[in-house]
């Protein structure tokens, strides 16, 4: 009886560790865009985006922690008009020739209760790394409603200085400082 008594508690014990390990989440590639916006001349405020992105989220729900790590095809920006978008692939600014991604990899994910609120981590544009901090402004964590497998939702938001990663022509011009406007949607594995 006592030996059956502590099965169950080590099985129960075990069992909870199991509910309770990190579970890796992939991007979703056709529902995650990074966009950044800048002041042009006192004109507008210019918005592009990234079409192809790829990367992981890990979220450990009973630990609180979370990695993010993510990858963006620089080559894959869109301003809207393909002459405009071959100008910003110049060397003047992305330099996709010689930088064809950019990466961020998070160092810390900080959480309010159950939800992230912001994520510490290094960005690097054109080969320079330099730490930053996004702002979670959204954050869902559930089934998804047409594929029913856990899927994880979220946009966060930074402000960068592009003459920090040597892409500062014509600043302040045009804008030197950055809105970083991340929408992210990944799948449970």
């Amino acid at each position: 009886m006592k030996k059956t008594l502590i099965a169950a508690a080590f099985l129960t014990f075990f069992a909870g560790q199991a509910l309770a390990a990190p579970q890796t989440y992939a991007l979703d590639t056709t529902h995650t865009f990074p966009r950044f916006s800048y002041n042009h001349m006192g004109l507008s405020k210019q918005i592009l985006n990234f079409h192809k992105t790829s990367g992981s989220v890990v979220l450990d729900k009973a630990a609180k922690q979370a990695h993010v790590d993510i990858t963006i095809d620089m080559a894959s920006i869109s301003t809207g008009f393909s002459e405009f978008d071959k100008h910003i692939q110049g060397a003047d600014f992305l330099d996709t020739a010689t930088y064809p991604t950019a990466t961020f990899k998070s160092t810390k994910v900080n959480f309010d209760g159950d939800t992230p609120v912001s994520i510490d981590g290094n960005l690097t544009i054109k080969g320079i790394t330099k730490p930053i901090t996004l702002t979670v402004t959204s954050f869902f964590n559930g089934a998804h409603p047409m594929l029913k497998k856990d899927a994880i939702g979220a946009n966060a938001t930074a402000v960068i200085k592009r003459s920090e990663f040597n892409a500062g022509k014509y600043a302040p011009g045009v804008g030197d400082e950055v809105t970083l406007d991340i929408a992210l949607e990944a799948i449970a594995q």
